[in-house]
């Protein structure tokens, strides 16, 4: 095996296993997953947001984002109401206690990148390096 093919797959896995890891810590300490914290990061930034405007933010299928919010919902974390503008469209907030645990959770993951300053030219070598790797690992459908 080529030595670069082999430094490739070692940081493919320091990666892999530290979302993992990352991923398991949520739902543990904090009853959450990663995509649930996403969206609680993403209306901790607006006050009020469009729900057709989450999905299409976080790019999540309808179905997926519904359950998540939802779950957000029983947990207190979240609220949705109607729009008052919009009868047919929901409105989606952070509560307080979602406020608390977003600051209770660590600042890691891809959520952390809208937090921190960061080169641009490093995330834009980071977004080739990402996209790149779904094509060479063979995990973009073709077609």
């Amino acid at each position: 095996m080529q030595q670069q093919a082999l430094s490739t797959l070692v940081a493919w896995m320091r990666l892999d296993q530290s979302i993992s890891a990352f991923h398991t810590m949520l739902k543990t300490r904090h009853g959450i997953t990663g995509l649930q914290l996403a969206v609680l990061h993403t209306l901790a930034e607006r006050p009020h947001m469009a729900l057709a405007a989450l999905r299409k933010g976080l790019n999540m299928h309808a179905a997926t984002l519904g359950q998540s919010i939802d779950d957000l919902r029983r947990l207190e974390l979240c609220i949705v109401r109607t729009d008052p503008r919009d009868r047919r469209a929901r409105l989606v907030a952070i509560t307080e206690k979602g406020l608390e645990l977003v600051k209770a959770v660590p600042l890691a993951g891809p959520n952390r990148l809208r937090q921190i300053e960061t080169d641009p030219a490093r995330l834009d070598r980071l977004t080739e390096a990402l996209n790149d790797a779904l094509d060479v690992f063979g995990l973009v459908e073709k077609g």
